[in-house]
């Protein structure tokens, strides 16, 4: 069986261990605190991570380092970044709604969100000139 192969099932396994323990923590009424959300979201990352990218050994799939693995990797941060940015405009947006003021950290955040990409490209294109 390929590394690759074998990585992912380690990493799906382990997160639907830490995903059945968070939901039996929700049923016996305990809190789902900061290392369970954290854990689930680096297994997930791992885990699409290992099915996405090959790997040169065993020469299957997209390696990261090839010219297409980079345009994917180009092409997908710059959505995942417009859809963050919705997300937490929404987060915005919905905790107006449902606690009646605005979340001061929240707006900072959609702030940075918002001139982090214009910001870096401006960086950019002052390393070219």
């Amino acid at each position: 069986m390929r590394k690759r192969t074998i990585g992912a099932i380690i990493f799906g396994i382990a997160t639907l261990i830490v995903i059945g323990f968070t939901i039996l923590k929700v049923i016996t009424g305990e809190e789902v605190g900061f290392n369970e959300v954290v854990a689930i979201g680096s297994l997930l990352m791992i885990f699409f991570s290992a099915i996405t990218w090959g790997n040169k050994e065993d020469k299957d799939g997209i390696l990261l380092e090839e010219e297409l693995g980079q345009r994917i990797t180009e092409k997908s941060s710059k959505i995942s970044y417009y859809v963050l940015l919705i997300f937490i405009l929404l987060a915005v947006v919905f905790d107006k709604n449902i606690n009646g003021t605005h979340n001061v950290f929240l707006l900072a955040i959609l702030v940075l969100a918002m001139i982090i990409l214009p910001f870096v490209q401006y960086l950019f294109t002052k390393k070219y000139h």
